[in-house]
């Protein structure tokens, strides 16, 4: 038996995911969010697991991760894509190696597009499915492709040949949501995704050239501060500078 949460950050319209293994009490926290650090950590003590791994499915342009200072203060490690080659990253993940913690086995796929080093990563569990997307793909949506190397048609064939080839009944839990949606399904994301639904390649790039999408208001400090592990570099805001001081008392 697995415990899962799937946790909200505001701001961001961040979604962390926790995953607990009833056998060892070993927990993992997918993408967290530092302004959301104490919270997770007293769910974890109300469900009486231990972190182990903080687990990143790609270097966020809109919030800073708090793997750095959940290892200070929860003595976890921290896990994400191989390819970004992160000094402070303990465990690299790569597609066809999988990741495991206690009983649970995580399948990284490599889903470029958003960024060019974007995972996602697939848990089984019995006989359902469940994919973690990131930033690959979104509810009825998918993430940029304006930024950080990113790359329209690579996403569209990442979605196409790796998240869409699993079977239709797979859950898919994305990193955002703006509405208030919480899940979704191969099936459906296939079926009625208005980016991606019957569309070409070449559709799907005109869509994604064409979102006006506004500038993230803390790419410029968020995107060194998730290379550094959500270590404080020196452009971070003060307010955000006393949430990653690595003492535990912030």
């Amino acid at each position: 038996m697995m415990i899962f949460r799937q946790m909200f950050e505001a701001e961001s319209s961040t979604y962390t995911y926790l995953f607990g293994c009833t056998q060892t009490g070993q927990a993992i926290l997918l993408d967290p969010v530092l302004e959301t650090m104490e919270r997770d950590l007293q769910v974890l003590q109300a469900l009486g697991l231990h972190l182990v791994y903080t687990l990143e499915t790609h270097i966020h342009a809109d919030h800073v991760t708090s793997a750095y200072k959940l290892k200070s203060v929860a003595g976890s490690r921290i896990a994400g894509p191989a390819m970004d080659q992160l000094p402070c990253t303990d465990f690299g993940t790569m597609e066809g190696q999988a990741f495991r913690v206690g009983t649970l086995t995580f399948s990284p796929l490599f889903t470029p597009g958003h960024t060019d080093t974007h995972h996602s990563y697939l848990l089984s569990e019995g006989d359902s499915q469940r994919v973690f997307t990131g930033d690959a793909l979104l509810i009825d949506g998918c993430g940029r492709t304006d930024f950080q190397n990113g790359d329209a048609a690579t996403l569209y064939r990442s979605i196409r040949d790796k998240l869409f080839s699993l079977p239709d009944e797979t859950l898919i839990y994305p990193a955002h949501d703006y509405q208030h949606r919480h899940v979704s399904s191969v099936a459906q994301e296939k079926g009625r995704n208005p980016r991606l639904a019957g569309k070409s390649v070449k559709e799907f790039q005109d869509i994604m050239a064409n979102l006006n999408l506004a500038y993230p208001k803390k790419i410029d400090y968020a995107v060194p501060a998730n290379r550094q592990c959500g270590e404080c570099p020196t452009e971070l805001p003060e307010n955000m500078r006393r949430l990653c001081d690595p003492s535990p008392q912030g």
